[in-house]
């Protein structure tokens, strides 16, 4: 017979106000404070002194951008919280290995670490390039799909630091030029890489062709999912919010972060601020929480040198954004874990 548990935080709270209660009862059936004598209370005095724990002092903590697979084989940006270090790049890396724990912390928001269990990493960065050894079990992976979704979360999180540009890899101390089945590790990997919708028709040595990277919704909302487009024209706030407009790929699974219909009327770049401005449809859906199409907005236009902010307004009029679209991190962990409700089950 199977049966199913549902704990949550309400009935927790609840039990341990009951279980409370019947302590203090039992305590005033045994004796009330004034009948014990004075070497009882001593001797509860030192046996508490015995057993107090002094207090912990907070570690001293910063954000990294780590990188799993969601449920459509995408490489989601996640940030998170790790304890300060001078090896920052390295414990990032860390996060990235399957473990019991990794796969839990993971599992909360829907998603996957991608590197084999088992893997270590030995790395150095200098000059703007991080050359990053895979040691033990890295060369695990059991088709190309995972070779290439664990090459993307490495290269992906050190490109997410300031000293890091393009990533170069060696497995066991080893240069190779592709891996077990056939995914290429030639050359060096850079932040604009990632998801790419039309990877097989990618000509790198056409110079009509440009990459820009797009943020869409998740189908649950829950995070933005970045992909790379093939566009053939400048690769800039214009090109970029043109391809936002237009939407996601049919089957990519994503949420269009403008309504249908909703058109671009102009974008404008000066002085580091980036205008945009779009038509009437994109207000004109009544009461909905519009922060990830927002969010969305502001990390796709962000993506260039030089912006520094970035401001909406809708047929000319200014639209405010609200505070939680400004974030500069992106997918907080704390956030998307929020989404799922706090009970427990049980098979």
């Amino acid at each position: 017979m199977k049966f199913k548990l549902k704990v949550t935080r309400m009935n927790v709270e609840r039990l341990l106000v009951m279980a409370s209660a019947a302590l203090v009862v039992a305590l005033a059936l045994h004796g009330n404070e004034t009948a014990m004598s004075r070497y009882e209370d001593s001797q509860l005095a030192r046996g508490a002194a015995a057993v107090a724990i002094p207090t912990a002092q907070p570690a001293e903590t910063q954000p990294v951008t780590v990188y799993y697979q969601d449920g459509d084989g995408d490489l989601v940006p996640v940030t998170t919280r790790v304890e300060k270090t001078d090896g920052i790049a390295r414990a990032a890396l860390r996060l990235l290995v399957q473990s019991p724990e990794n796969d839990a912390a993971a599992a909360r928001m829907g998603l996957k670490p991608c590197v084999p269990e088992g893997t270590d990493f030995d790395l150095d960065i200098s000059n703007g390039r991080a050359r990053v050894d895979l040691r033990g079990d890295a060369l695990s992976c059991a088709s190309a799909a995972e070779e290439s979704l664990m090459v993307g979360a490495v290269a992906q999180t050190l490109a997410g630091f300031d000293t890091v540009k393009e990533v170069t890899f060696l497995f066991d101390g080893q240069s190779r030029s592709k891996l077990t089945h056939g995914t290429d590790v030639s050359g060096a990997f850079s932040a604009s890489d990632i998801n790419m919708e039309t990877l097989e028709t990618f000509d790198a040595n056409d110079a009509n062709a440009s990459l820009v990277k797009l943020y869409f919704p998740s189908a649950t909302g829950r995070m933005l999912v970045p992909v790379t487009r093939v566009v053939y024209s400048d690769a800039d706030p214009v090109t970029a919010m043109v391809e936002l407009c237009r939407g996601p790929r049919a089957d990519s699974g994503l949420e269009r972060c403008v309504p249908e219909g909703c058109g671009l009327k102009g974008v404008t770049m000066k002085d580091g601020v980036v205008s945009i401005d779009l038509t009437r449809e994109f207000a004109g859906e009544g009461d909905v929480d519009r922060t990830q199409m927002l969010r969305a907005i502001v990390f796709t236009a962000s993506q260039f040198p030089g912006v520094k902010e970035v401001r909406l307004s809708v047929e000319g009029e200014p639209y405010p954004l609200p505070e939680a679209a400004k974030s500069a991190f992106i997918n907080m962990d704390t956030e998307v874990i929020s989404y799922y409700p706090g009970v427990i089950e049980t098979d």
